[in-house]
């Protein structure tokens, strides 16, 4: 599969920025790295009625969250959305803009969680906030002028891995009842199984597999945790009974195999999904708008089926 002509020039700018690659930085300077890039993007979201930080309670303490608001009369559909970066990296600026737009398009009271991250605070960590978020939403969604009986989780990447956890954890809990999961290019497999990390290793953006091995080796707290499936939810004992799901999927990832094999696991187990392969797209390229036409339009597609998820 070839990259798409966009793709490639946004390759060429990035070469030209001689960034260091991941798997060479600290913790920190990758953060920082990440936070570079998507502001040099300049993107302009849609527009909101507003936004608003506040903290919600979680295990190890307050866990900040970002609530948007769109321009729509209540009682609103909520979207619970957790950002990618490998568990590792990212917050809740670096996904601002998809947050914005994500508001906007599905008219929905999107919550992105500023959840803990590797390596300071390794797996499950990750996971018992981002639980502890839906829940709370889940239980103040009246107060904020949404309807709790109207929940959906969304993530890209390490977003992605969290978001089908937190299904997979809904599922099974009294009186949480998701419409829908929307898992954009997610990571299924700690165990880094594919031959998607071979073929789309180099040259295909950021995303190298020795970039996985780094972001795999600050997340978890040894290589066994790879096969607990609140770190590797294609690892689960059973995924049937799951949320309908969206899947995005990037032709040129790394995590392309992760992604068709975890939407081919949930089909096999009975969950309706809706794919969306995106042929010469990259990884992260979800939140290239609008200078991605393909990005502009995985949004829009993503937007319309939570439109239709939420009634």
């Amino acid at each position: 599969m070839t990259l798409h002509p966009q793709i490639e020039e946004a390759l060429q700018k990035l070469a030209a920025a001689n960034l260091p690659p991941i798997h060479t930085l600290s913790p920190a300077e990758a953060r920082a790295q990440m936070i570079a890039v998507v502001r040099a993007r300049g993107s302009v979201p849609e527009p909101i009625r507003r936004a608003e930080d506040r903290t919600v309670p979680g295990p190890a303490g307050p866990i900040p969250v970002r609530l948007y608001w769109p321009e729509a009369d209540g009682p609103l559909p909520v979207l619970v959305y957790y950002h990618g970066g490998g568990h590792v990296i990212g917050d809740l600026d670096t996904h601002d803009v998809i947050c914005r737009n994500l508001a906007a398009g599905a008219g929905a009271l999107v919550m992105a969680v500023d959840y803990r991250m590797g390596p300071e605070h390794r797996f499950p960590a990750a996971v018992e906030d981002c639980w502890a978020a839906l829940r709370w939403i889940a239980a103040e969604a009246p107060a904020l002028g949404a309807d709790p009986a109207r929940i959906a989780v969304a993530g890209d990447s390490a977003g992605g891995n969290l978001a089908a956890v937190m299904a997979l954890m809904a599922r099974d809990a009294d009186g949480l009842d998701l419409r829908m999961q929307v898992l954009i290019y997610p990571v299924a497999d700690y165990g880094l199984v594919g031959e998607s990390f071979e073929r789309f290793d180099q040259g295909f953006g950021p995303l190298t597999r020795a970039a996985m091995e780094w972001f795999r080796g600050h997340y978890l707290r040894a290589p066994a945790d790879a096969a607990d499936w609140r770190a590797s939810p294609i690892r689960a004992p059973s995924l049937a009974g799951l949320a309908p799901a969206m899947v995005v999927v990037a032709g040129c990832d790394v995590l392309h195999d992760d992604s068709v094999r975890y939407a081919e696991a949930l089909r096999t187990a009975g969950v309706p999904v809706d794919w969306r392969l995106y042929p010469g797209m990259i990884h992260g390229f979800f939140g290239m708008t609008p200078m991605i036409d393909d990005a502009v339009a995985a949004q829009r597609v993503v937007t319309a089926e939570l439109r239709r998820a939420f009634g």
